[in-house]
Order: C-alpha cells, then sequence, then structure tokens
C-alpha cells in the first residue's frame, strides 16, 4: 500500500522555499493590501518547543498562509524572547553561562520552528538577549528617561524570597506567590525604576473599546487599571501639623467615619505615632512585610491594625478619630489612607468588630418600611441621617452635595483615582538589559549617550548567581565608568530591566532588523501597524499585553510613531490537556513532539493538533488519535496516485490530464458540482474563524466523495476531478503546506502553490438545496448545521456529535441517543 513519503517530501519543499525566498517579504512594497500577523515569540529556557507552542504556532501560520491566498502582502515573523529568569533560572541550575544555554536553545528551537513549516521570514528574526536588539531597549529606556516617564524612587516591593528579585504585580499570583517558582512573595523598601503608565491610565482604558480582543480580556485590563471616581477628603491630625487625604467613593458616608487607617508603610505612620505605643507599631509594620500585597488584600484574610495613639478631626462635625494602621490598606492604592465607616463598608464593619470600635449608622435604607440589619455593613445607596444639612438627601444628591461643600472649605475636593500602578521595571538579576543610566555622586542620575549603546552586558568576571543584591554591581570592569557629563569617577546602574521591557516593542524591530541606526523605520511602522492579528494566552492579559499598549500609546505621545495601539485584533489559543488533565511536569503528562514529528511528519502532526479541538479552548491528547490523520494523509496521496496511474495506462502524463482538460461541469451532477462549492464555502469560513478543526472535517467528507468516485473511474467526468483535485490540494494547502505543495507540483504547477488565489465558489449552486438543521441537546438548542438538503443521518449525527458547543453542552454526561427530524431538527439525549 502506497505511503505518504514525508520524509522526502517535507525537507523537499522546505529547502526550495529557502532557496526561492517564498517567505520573504517586501516591508516596502506598497501595492498589495498588508496583513500583519504575530505569534507570541518563545522563551529559549531549558524548555525546548513543547507541544503547546505546536498548536499555537501550526494554526498560526494555517491561518497566515490563507490570509497571503486571499490576496494580501503577508508578514509573519518570529523571534525568541531570550533574556529573563526562567533561561537564567536554568543556567544556575546547571552551572552553566546564561548566554551559553540560551544560545543553544534557540539554535536548537530555531530548527524545531523550522520542521513545523511556517512561513515565517527568517530574515526579521529577533533575539532579545543579542545587542543589536538590547542597543533600542535600552534607547527605548532613555526616551521615557528624558521626558519624566522613566524615574527612580524608594517604594515598597514584591520580593521573591527564592529567585531574589523584584517582582511587577502583575508577576505575582493570587495566593501571594511568585508566577515563575511559586516561592512566597514578601514586600521590600527599595530604590527602584518605574514606568509611568499611570499618566496614560485614562488612554489605555478608552482605547479597550475599539479593539477587536476578547471581551473577558478587555474586562481584565478595566478592572486591573481601576478607575475610581471619587472625592480626597483631608482629616488633620491634632497635635501636628500633619494632614491625612483620604480617597473616597462614598462622601455621602463621612458622617459614619469612626476612626481612620493608615497603610504600615505610609510615611506618616513614623512621625505621629506616640512614645507609647511605638514599639507595638514598629513590631507590627515588620511583621507585614512578610506579606505581599496580594495577600494583604486578600478577601478571606482576617484583619489586623494596631492603634497609633494619635488622632484626626474629621471635617464634616470636628470629631477626633483614632489613627490605626491596619495592613487591610496599601499605600500604592489611593492615598495610602482610609476613612473607616464600619457602618456602611464590610471590611470596615469586620476590623470594627474586633477591635470593639465604635459605628455609627448614617445611611438608611430608601423603603420607608424597610429596616437595616446592624449584625453587617449596609453598603447599598439610601437616605442620608445623622449627617447635619444633608440629612433626607439620597446618596446620590449627597455626593455631590458633600463634594461641594468640602471644595468651598478646601477640606477636599473631587477626584479620579485608579487602581493601575507605575510600572516597576528594574531586576536585581544578571540575565537582563542593563539600565543605560550613570549614578554620578556631583551630577546625580545621567543618562548614557545614544551613541555609547549599547550598554554592553558582560559575560565575563561576573559572578551571575543571585544573591539578593544586583550581580552587576560586583563586576568591577562593568560598574565603574565616568560621567558622561563631569567626566568625574561614577558607577553604573547595577540592576536589568524586566523581561516586559524587551518584549513591549519586538513586533516594532520585526519591521526593521535591517536599521542599524534607528529602533524602528518610520515609514515601515506608519504601513504596517498596529499588528492585525496577534495571538497569545489569556494570562498576559494585565502583564505583556498592557505593557504594549502603554508602550505603543508613549511613543505615539511623543511623535515617534501614528498608530495608538499595537495590537488590532486579538486572539487566545486554547489548552491542551493530556488525559484529562493540563498538561505540566509536575503531573508527568507533558507530550514532547519531536518523536512525533520524526514518525508522523510535521504535516501530520500540525493536522492532528488542529483537528484535535477548537483553537480557542484546546483539546485533549492522545498519542493513538493522530493514527487517524495520517490514514487521511495517506488516503489523499493515494487518491492524486490512482489518478496518476490512470492516466499513465491511457498514455497521458499525469500533468497534462489533470491541468488541461475542459473546464467544462456542464454534464456534471448537480450534488457534485454543490459538494464541491459547499467545501470551498465552508472550508474558508472556518479558516476565516480559527475554526480549523471544522475545516479539516470538511476535506475528509470531499475526499469520502472523490473516492466514491474514484471507484467508477471509467465514467467520472475528468473535468469534474481535475477541479475536484486542484480544489483539494488548495484548500488543504494552509493546514498541510509541504504535502499541499507537493500535489501542487505534481498536477503541472511551477510557481509556489501561496503564490495561487483563494478559490471562490458559486452561491447559486449551494443555495439551491441547502438546508439548516437545528441542533438540540436534552431539548434545548444548542447550535446549527448548513448542510446540503439529503446529507445522510449518519453525517449529520457525526457532524452535530463534534459540534464545540455540543460538546461543552453535554459535558461529561454520556450520550444516550439521537434524535433525528429529516431536514429539521437532530436532538441529542444526555
Amino acid at each position: 500500500m502506497d505511503e505518504y513519503p514525508f520524509k522526502k517530501i517535507e525537507p523537499k519543499w522546505r529547502k526550495w522555499w529557502e532557496d526561492n525566498k517564498i517567505h520573504h517579504v517586501n516591508l516596502d512594497d506598497s501595492t498589495e493590501a498588508k496583513k500583519y500577523i504575530v505569534v507570541m515569540f518563545s522563551y529559549p529556557s531549558e524548555k525546548k518547543l513543547h507541544i503547546g507552542h505546536w498548536w499555537n504556532y501550526g494554526g498560526v501560520d494555517a491561518f497566515s498562509r490563507f490570509i497571503r491566498m486571499r490576496g494580501y502582502n503577508v508578514f509573519e515573523p518570529m523571534g525568541f524572547d531570550a533574556f529573563g529568569l526562567p533561561a537564567e533560572n536554568y543556567a544556575i541550575k546547571n552551572n552553566v553561562h546564561p548566554a551559553i544555554t540560551t544560545r543553544k536553545s534557540v539554535k536548537y528551537i530555531r530548527e524545531q520552528l523550522k520542521d513545523i513549516g511556517a512561513m515565517y521570514d527568517w530574515s526579521r528574526e529577533v533575539d532579545t538577549s543579542q545587542p543589536e536588539y538590547y542597543k533600542w531597549t535600552q534607547w527605548l529606556f532613555l526616551q521615557l528617561f528624558k521626558t519624566g516617564a522613566a524615574y527612580r524612587k524608594k517604594a515598597p516591593v514584591n520580593w521573591c524570597t527564592d529567585c531574589k528579585t523584584v517582582l511587577a504585580n502583575e508577576q505575582v499570583l493570587g495566593n501571594g506567590t511568585c508566577e515563575r517558582c511559586e516561592n512566597k512573595v514578601i514586600t521590600r523598601d527599595m530604590e527602584q525604576w518605574f514606568f509611568r503608565i499611570t499618566d496614560f491610565a485614562d488612554n489605555l482604558l478608552k482605547g479597550l473599546d475599539d479593539l477587536d480582543w476578547p471581551e473577558a480580556t478587555k474586562s481584565m485590563q478595566r478592572h486591573w487599571i481601576g478607575r475610581s471616581e471619587g472625592t480626597d477628603i483631608d482629616f488633620k491630625v491634632v497635635n501636628h501639623d500633619e494632614t491625612i487625604h483620604c480617597f473616597t467613593t462614598r462622601p455621602d458616608t463621612l458622617f459614619g467615619v469612626t476612626y481612620i487607617v493608615l497603610a504600615p508603610e505610609h510615611e506618616l505612620v513614623v512621625k505621629i505615632t506616640t512614645d507609647k505605643q511605638k514599639a507595638e507599631i514598629d513590631a507590627y509594620v515588620e511583621e507585614t512585610h512578610r506579606y505581599s500585597d496580594i495577600e494583604r488584600l486578600a478577601a478571606d484574610r482576617e484583619k489586623t491594625g494596631v492603634f497609633t495613639g494619635a488622632y484626626a478631626v474629621n471635617p464634616a462635625n470636628g470629631e477626633e478619630l483614632q489613627i490605626w494602621v491596619a495592613d487591610y490598606v496599601l499605600k500604592t492604592y489611593g492615598t495610602g489612607a482610609v476613612m473607616a465607616v464600619p457602618a456602611h463598608d464590610q471590611r470596615d464593619f469586620e476590623f470594627t468588630q474586633k477591635y470593639n470600635l465604635s459605628v455609627k449608622w448614617v445611611i438608611g435604607t430608601s423603603d420607608p418600611h424597610g429596616t437595616i440589619e446592624t449584625d453587617r455593613a449596609f453598603e447599598e445607596y439610601g437616605i442620608m441621617h445623622e449627617s447635619g444639612q444633608f440629612d433626607g438627601m439620597t446618596s446620590e444628591m449627597g455626593i455631590e452635595a458633600v463634594n461641594e461643600w468640602l471644595s468651598s472649605r478646601n477640606a477636599g475636593k473631587s477626584t479620579v483615582r485608579y487602581r493601575l500602578r507605575d510600572w516597576l521595571i528594574s531586576r536585581q538579576r544578571y540575565w537582563g538589559a542593563p539600565i543605560p543610566v550613570v549614578h554620578c555622586k556631583k551630577c546625580g542620575l545621567i543618562a548614557v549617550p545614544e551613541d555609547e549603546l549599547p550598554v554592553l552586558l558582560p559575560e565575563k568576571n561576573v559572578d551571575f548567581t543571585p544573591r539578593g543584591s544586583s550581580p552587576l554591581g560586583s563586576c568591577k570592569e562593568f560598574i565603574e565608568t565616568k560621567c558622561p557629563e563631569c567626566g568625574g569617577e561614577a558607577r553604573r546602574d547595577p540592576d536589568t530591566m524586566d523581561t516586559f521591557v524587551c518584549s513591549s516593542w519586538y513586533f516594532l524591530r520585526y519591521l526593521s532588523t535591517d536599521s542599524q541606526d534607528q529602533a524602528f523605520n518610520p515609514d515601515r511602522i506608519n504601513r504596517w501597524m498596529p499588528v492585525d492579528v496577534y495571538i497569545g494566552g489569556p494570562e498576559h492579559a494585565t502583564g505583556h499585553l498592557i505593557y504594549a499598549r502603554y508602550i505603543i500609546h508613549y511613543l505615539n505621545s511623543i511623535g515617534l510613531i501614528d498608530c495608538k495601539e499595537p495590537f488590532k485584533k486579538l486572539i487566545h489559543q486554547g489548552i491542551i490537556n493530556h488525559k484529562g488533565q493540563r498538561m505540566s511536569k509536575s503531573k508527568g503528562n507533558v507530550v514532547n513532539p519531536d518523536p512525533f514529528v520524526e514518525k508522523f511528519g510535521s504535516d501530520c502532526f500540525r493536522l492532528y493538533l488542529m483537528f484535535m479541538g477548537d483553537f480557542r479552548t484546546g483539546g485533549d491528547w492522545s498519542d493513538d488519535g493522530i493514527i487517524g490523520i495520517r490514514r487521511f494523509q495517506n488516503r489523499i496521496w493515494r487518491l492524486f496516485l490512482a489518478w496518476e496511474h490512470v492516466n499513465s495506462s491511457v498514455g497521458v502524463p499525469a500533468c497534462d490530464r489533470i491541468m488541461d482538460v475542459s473546464n467544462d461541469l456542464s454534464n456534471v451532477e448537480p450534488n457534485l458540482k454543490r459538494l464541491l462549492n459547499y467545501t470551498i464555502r465552508e472550508v474558508t469560513n472556518d479558516l476565516e474563524n480559527f475554526d480549523f478543526n471544522t475545516a479539516i472535517s470538511r476535506l475528509m467528507e470531499l475526499v469520502n466523495e472523490l473516492y466514491k468516485q474514484t471507484a467508477d473511474k471509467d465514467n467520472v467526468d475528468p473535468a469534474y476531478m481535475k477541479l475536484a483535485l486542484r480544489t483539494l490540494t488548495i484548500l488543504i494547502g494552509p493546514l498541510a503546506p509541504h504535502m499541499a505543495e507537493e500535489l501542487w507540483h505534481r498536477i503541472g504547477n511551477k510557481d509556489s502553490l501561496f503564490n495561487q488565489k483563494w478559490l471562490s465558489y458559486n452561491k447559486d449552486a449551494i443555495r439551491q438545496e441547502e438546508v439548516t438543521i437545528v441542533i438540540q441537546v436534552n431539548g434545548k438548542l444548542t447550535d446549527r448545521l448548513s448542510v446540503i438538503k439529503g446529507t445522510s443521518e449518519e453525517d449529520l449525527k457525526e457532524a452535530a456529535l463534534k459540534s464545540e458547543k455540543v460538546k461543552r453542552r453535554m459535558g461529561d454526561k454520556a450520550l444516550k441517543r439521537v434524535i433525528y427530524v429529516p431536514n429539521k431538527i437532530i436532538n441529542i439525549v444526555c
């Protein structure tokens, strides 16, 4: 039996594509409509490409090839996010320099990526750990520094006790552990570098409205930015020339304030604490450093605090209020101080119950017959009482009235605050881009001149193991330098930049890798940006995706680029499970793609992954499942061989027979014409929507029908088979590029299949006999199928059970029976 010889064919066409520069893109060609398609690049640590990468990269390449065949000039680049903790930790573990392990991994992964058969333009490759790249990362830092958008200050920061470096809030998990090593994160006060992302909070929020992104991801960013309209209220400290500024969204509850709470890190804690309370306060503040901000804000965590011994005055009624320190208040959120209204805030209520503090009810229910339960806070809007001249006002009216009253007395003002904090970008680790700043005792912080970039990361005479301070600080050859301003003795900044800085702009560098004198070519940026389709995981919603948006907003604000957003459309890939569980090393169920590629070939492997489940939701890997796809490939191969043999038997070369017969389909049976047109339409729609699994199912149906025709070779219309084989080759091209290129050339073509235009279809041929089948699960509408009238009940049931919507509705329930009402309904009972 003839087997598809993938080991011969796949390397043959990869070499041909490379030799003929089939994947090379002319970025300066403005004659064709462009599509810039980017998949998040990989981390080259000890982890080579795993099956999840193949799931992502194979599907995205199928989409990109399809778009190219639709007539677009498609740019699909690839690179390596090579700096950062994963690569460095692996190097430390194996006592090998990270530069060595990273370059080795990059070389290996590059070959794995080439095996995928993707149409990457490797002349545009980027590697963030190479000087020719991080030179421009440092240049980007300098632009921010020159405009005051990069600054250094002492602040409470998240510190990973295992990685021994600072983490941004976005890198701390909900349980207070490091996202990389999952060890405990504590708080430290340290001098750190920040980017002023908060300056763009409102722009970042408004910009989400126009993005074609998953709504869940946009909601996550909206929550992370956390815009709050409220009031800053001033509480003067008794016997001190100090004022506490509290932010609240409920100034209508001002008369219900019974105490003030300061964050342990608040600068006033040291100033106002009485001598009697000092020892207890100091011990409490030290204790809070053991916990991350995430842990301190956990809803189920018991609230703790200590009285400072000091008092503040309520500007509304002159009452003196105790000032407490509590860990549920953060210095980095709001003003770091809270006016506690236990009657109308549940968190304050719980704190009050624990420490036996007073409660004042100043908001009542709007219902004249309603009552308020006093065993918990009443947090809804209502009617103000015990509130002086504001009694009887609704909360909505009271908020505005109290704001005006406070403003008239210079005791407060309306304001907008954000949950978003400035981006902490400095790391006390070795493997990253050095910060291009010099510390001079005379001149202060001085930027390294741009013509002296890059500030090279030393690869010799440096101990890169983490120690709680920056490893570069102990490298004399690196750290000691001259001040660019005065020429005196100075020291380089010892920190490196967070790897998220490197990845915040790499999609700009893809377009300008041939530019040695600029970070990016403005003309190309303005033509190609924003990225038309960006693909990556949803876990980056409040990290990379928001940082990249910030950098683009910033560069636009200083006039360097025209676009305001980096990614027009965003798609999240799904998760691959194995034996019902998400793949992970700890579970021992990670699948290495290399043996399967060696045994079945690249096309077969990527076809199986795309067939395995919906691209956006994922699927469950089975070692045996790929065999079915291998059979499908072999069936296609044998189908073409069968027609070659028939043609040869009558003395006509296969390519001539298939390419040169008439295109007249007037005598072809209508059902066959409908099948071709229907398949073209459905595969087109499926590829447009990343529904690769259903596209492959359509092609399987077409192949089944072509086999039926082949069984009766003497009576089949050669014009139909010519068109059918050509159609099949084009339709499967984006999904199995090596095989399709081989078939395309076997039927007589000289140019690449991927320079061929995509197929159109005859709407009238489909419309004649098409029906819509309603799919129900236990009587509930779940999905619809558009099919050719007369499609067999068996095929319809199979298609219905493959529907992702049906699978989700059925869940783990066992199938009991399927009820079919011809040409109308399929009801799945489970």
